[in-house]
């Protein structure tokens, strides 16, 4: 039986936690064969390959900060070169850090616009290099947040990143469709990753009231919506964002 992603080549990037450790996951059960991009840890990198192999899938893991454009090119270069080809760029890798416009310095600032979102421009621009020199299409994920529309006081510089993941999504996507390329963002709401550890048990609480579904969401979901948009069933959508959020972003007084 065929299954949605056979024969796609897919590139996740902060693969081996959180949302992208998610996504790779799902795409490997549904046929992709997956590199997953990590910096640190990689020990929680070929665990996840192992268990992908286990399962009958395929992945590899390859180490490269996408805050360094050569260390991106050489990702894409590795799959290219393992697997033949680049049909679906995940561009997922990011940092939270709390800053308001008070307490915010240039380094960190620095720091995780280099990740959140230099990283995913460029990601876009190299991927999208080699889906053109293929000649038949694509698809480029950028994993932004419901905080590409919705302020966030205590974390300017992350809303500001993901902002920008917004309107990258929007103009690659208009630049690129003539090419067969798609370009869409997934924002997630409140999942629960790394990122949410340090959250005490009455934050954890109030969140979870705050979500019209009722609870906060697992990566695993994100991996799901994030093959459908890999897949020809998401066919004509490109240059929008398609959120995950069990509602929070329409609950009234939620933020």
């Amino acid at each position: 039986m065929n299954r949605p992603l056979d024969g796609k080549v897919m590139i996740v990037t902060g693969a081996n936690s959180g949302i992208g450790e998610g996504i790779a996951r799902e795409a490997a059960a549904q046929g992709a064969a997956v590199v997953i991009d990590w910096v640190t840890n990689g020990e929680a990198t070929d665990k996840i390959v192992s268990d992908i192999a286990e399962a009958g899938g395929t992945a590899s893991g390859f180490q490269a900060d996408v805050s360094k454009v050569d260390q991106l090119a050489a990702l894409i270069d590795f799959a290219v070169s393992d697997y033949g080809r680049l049909d679906v760029m995940v561009n997922n890798a990011g940092v939270e850090i709390g800053q308001t416009t008070a307490d915010l310095t240039e380094d960190r600032y620095d720091f995780l616009m280099g990740i959140n979102l230099k990283g995913a421009v460029f990601g876009t621009k190299l991927a999208s290099d080699q889906m053109r020199k293929q000649g038949d299409g694509g698809v480029i994920i950028n994993t932004s947040s419901v905080h590409e529309d919705w302020p966030m006081p205590s974390d300017l510089a992350y809303c500001v990143s993901k902002g920008g993941i917004r309107m990258l999504t929007r103009t690659a996507g208009v630049e690129l469709g003539q090419y067969g390329i798609r370009v869409v963002g997934i924002g997630p709401g409140a999942i629960d990753t790394p990122i949410n550890a340090d959250d005490t048990p009455e934050e954890t609480e109030a969140l979870r009231r705050a979500i019209p579904l009722g609870y906060i969401g697992k990566p695993a979901e994100m991996g799901r919506v994030a093959c459908f948009v890999a897949s020809d069933a998401a066919s004509y959508i490109t240059a929008t964002t398609i959120f995950a959020d069990g509602g929070l972003m329409q609950k009234p007084g939620a933020v």
